[in-house]
This record gives C-alpha cells, structure tokens and sequence, in this order.
C-alpha cells in the first residue's frame, strides 16, 4: 500500500481538525453576551466536565482503538468535535456546555487513533518521518487557528460568534476525511500480523545496539520479550488474540516494564507534570479574563496560543542537539525546569498583570514540551511499539487520575470549588513538590553513583595489589 495516500489524508485531518479559531476565546465567549454564563459556572461545573469524560473513556477507546482497527475510532473523534461545536454554537444553558464537554472529552480520548493508525499501515522504516510529519501538522494547524482567531478579533473586528463558525466549517471540512482513509488489516494487540512481533523485536533490537550506552541501568531490555514465547506463539497462535488474552498480556507487560527504575522516574514525573499541565491550560484563559476582562479590553490570547505552541514545538525540534547526558543528569534536569515551571505558575497567580502572565505562560508551555519530548525520547527508546502504547496510556491514564482528583477537590463546586487565583498558587506549589521530589531522586542518584565507582576502584586496586609479584631483598 501506497504511504502517500494516507499520510496525505492523515494530514489534511490533523490540520483542520486542530484548526480551532475559537479556542484561544472560548472563557471570553463563553461568559459573554453569547452565553451569558458565570465565572463560577464556567469554571467550578463546565470545565471540571471534561476532565471526568476523560478519565472514563480514555481505558474503553484505548482497548476500542486497537479491536476496530483505529478507522472507526478515527470517524467517531471526528463527528464528536462536529457535535462539540455545533452545540457551542446553537445550545444555551449550563448542562447544555456540561453535555458539549463530555463530547469534547470523547473526541480528546479518540486522539490515540490519529497518532495509532499510521503504524498499521506503513512499513516500520517510515515510521519516524510520518509521525513526525503528522505530529508537526497539528501543531501547525493549532497555531495557525489561535493566530486566525486573534487577527480576525484584533483586525477584521468579528464577533466571537463567527470564530466559532469557522471552527465547525473546520471540523466539517475534517470529518471527510476519515472516510476515505484504507482500513487497515493489523493493529498492536487484537489483530497482530504473523511474525510482526519478531520483525519489531529485531528491528528494536538493532535500534538498541547502536545507540551509546550511557548508564547501563537505563538499558534493561524492556524492547525485547521471552524470545521462546514470541516464537512459539507467532508460530502456534492465530492473528487475532482474545480480549482476556490482551487484557493479560498488557498486565504483564505493564508489571515489567515499570520494574525498569529509569522507565518509572520518567513516568512518574510524566503523570505529574501532564497532570499540573492540563490544570494550567485548562484555566488559564479564566485567570486572564480576571486580570483583564475581555468586556472591557482588547485581549490577546490568540497571539499568546500561538507564540507558546511555536515556541514549545521549537524546544522539541531541538531537544536532541542538548549536549545533555540525560540518563545521568535527568533526575536534576527535571528538578530545575520543574522548578522554572512553578514559577511561571506563581507569576501568573501573584503579579495579576497581563503582560507577564502572557509571557510565563509561554515559557510555561515551552518547558513542558521540551521535557515531555525528552520523557518521551527517554522511555521510547528501550521499548517495542506495543509496550511504547501501554506505558503511554498508563502515563495518561495516571496523569487523569490524579487531575480528576484535584479537579474535584480543589475546582469542582461539590469539593472546595476554590476561586482561579487561589487554584493557581495550589499549583504553582504542586510544581514546586514536584521539584524537590526529582532534587530528592536526583541527589541520591549521584550519591549511588558516586559510592559504585569508589567501590569500583577500591576492588580495582586491591586486585592490582594482590597480583603484583612478590619483591626480593637484595
């Protein structure tokens, strides 16, 4: 099959589909003449929405994905943001928003399917150029709608009513595309090709052996599974697994793969952080709307989208030439930039200006997807694609976890239903936790690492000692 094809389609969908003119505005349209909504109901009873959606669906459309073979899933995300956004559009009232943001936490769950499906149609050697290509398109796609919505506000003078209009063209003109995508015969756990785990393994495997082995510790084998197994159940089982035996094999994937001490610090500060990340995003534009009203202001969120998501895909692009030994450094890297991370958060809470708010949030932004890129890198490299899957979803469904945890205590109006300025000091020091607990990690690192090699040649030199021959007098 032709990879031109579908990359192309693949592209034309991330694009569009990211292309959200609206979104940069939507606390501004939503407490505005449009909806006339309250503070407190957009963001103590709405948003809180999402974030449950979330959680509850990510499992079911993760397993949903790999059994219907990623096409299905892929024209459900697409018709979820068209119902999304025809209802922002036509609905009115509190539980009609609360309803809009189940649907969008369903299309943001059927996300797995848009960067799943090219792996089931093209060959593994074109895997790294065509995602890189699909993740770049989104990105650009979502840059490019925030700068569109903030020149059509800033410039043309439209009222947020028509952004919202663009959008749901947008996401029309997206919803075609799905259709017309192969459907494909494979997937990761239900529909396994024979003999397309050995050809993974062996191509891992290799992949490993070139790369410079920084600390052994980090090279524990996870890309590899029980050879005998993989052989023999290639050879004596069918393609297409049972839901038990994917269930199974999932939890032991997932019991060895978090035995691996590196693989679990990058994770753990990976739930963490998406988890402060989402909470920042989520309610940044209401923090905003506090400091500057938009009723009474011209605002600009639309440029800040733009510049954050530009400047965090920048910090991905160039990650890899840090002349950073990550495997050693990691741990104090991601104190320091956590660290960074929580100050941003503490500007933006405690200076209550705009303009330094635009600019910590940008900063904010960039940081994180420098380190996730770095996270991602760090635990991708010693895993098979299918184990790379589950400690993916894990991480995410861990970060969720915990969201929905501090969404109903802290933001929910059931829990505490605390005001913006008071959740983003609780966040700004839950960055601040986070950075010690990787001081903590990182400082024991180097301590262990410090008494090995004292050990090391401690045993070197009392072996040098005991083969030196014998001197006579003369």
């Amino acid at each position: 099959m032709s990879v031109l094809f579908p990359t192309l389609l693949l592209c034309v969908y991330g694009f569009f589909s990211n292309l959200r003119p609206y979104e940069p505005f939507l606390t501004a349209y939503l407490m505005g003449p449009d909806k006339n909504l309250t503070e407190t109901q957009v963001v103590n009873e709405i948003f809180p929405i999402w974030t449950y959606s979330y959680l509850v669906l990510l499992f079911p459309i993760f397993l949903a994905t790999d059994y219907l073979c990623y096409k299905p899933v892929l024209v459900l995300q697409a018709s979820s943001l068209v119902v999304t956004y025809v209802m922002l559009l036509k609905s009115q009232g509190m539980l009609a928003m609360q309803l809009l943001e189940f649907f969008f936490g369903l299309a943001t769950a059927s996300e797995v399917a848009y960067y799943s499906y090219i792996y089931s149609v093209v060959e593994p050697a074109h895997y790294q150029r065509v995602t890189g290509l699909c993740r770049s398109i989104t990105l650009f796609g979502s840059a490019a709608g925030s700068l569109t919505g903030q020149l059509l506000l800033s410039v043309a003078k439209v009222q947020l009513f028509h952004l919202v209009i663009i959008t749901l063209t947008a996401a029309a003109l997206a919803f075609v595309a799905p259709w017309f995508l192969p459907m494909p015969k494979r997937s990761l756990f239900f529909h396994e090709s024979p003999g397309a785990a050995g050809e993974e393994r062996l191509k891992r495997s290799s992949n490993t052996l070139l790369e410079k082995a920084e600390d052994a510790e980090s090279k524990v084998p996870l890309n590899t599974q029980n050879d005998a197994t993989i052989s023999s159940s290639s050879e004596t089982k069918s393609p297409r697994r049972g839901f038990l035996d994917v269930l199974r094999m999932l939890f032991d994937d997932f019991l060895q793969c978090y035995r691996c001490r590196p693989l679990l610090a990058w994770s753990v500060w990976w739930a963490l952080a998406t988890c402060g990340y989402f909470q920042i995003v989520n309610y940044a534009q209401p923090l905003w709307e506090k400091v500057r009203p938009s009723h009474d202001y011209e605002i600009y969120n639309g440029y800040v989208e733009t510049a954050s998501t530009l400047l965090g895909a920048l910090a991905a692009l160039l990650v890899g030439y840090l002349p950073v030994s990550w495997s050693l450094w990691g741990e104090l890297a991601l104190c320091v930039l956590s660290l960074l991370m929580a100050v941003c958060v503490f500007v933006m809470d405690m200076l209550k200006n705009i303009w330094l708010c635009y600019a910590s949030y940008i900063i904010f932004r960039a940081t994180y997807m420098l380190l996730i890129t770095v996270a991602t890198f760090q635990i991708a490299a010693n895993l098979n694609m299918q184990r790379y899957a589950l400690v993916f979803g894990v991480n995410t469904f861990m970060a969720l976890l915990l969201q929905t945890l501090i969404t109903l205590v802290v933001v929910d109006s059931v829990g505490l239903g605390l005001d913006v300025f008071t959740q983003f000091f609780i966040y700004g020091g839950y960055f601040t936790l986070i950075s010690v607990v990787f001081l903590l990690a990182g400082l024991c690192k180097l301590v262990s690492k410090r008494r090995s090699e004292e050990e090391v040649l401690a045993n070197g030199s009392a072996e040098t000692g005991s083969d030196s021959p014998p001197t006579s007098d003369a």
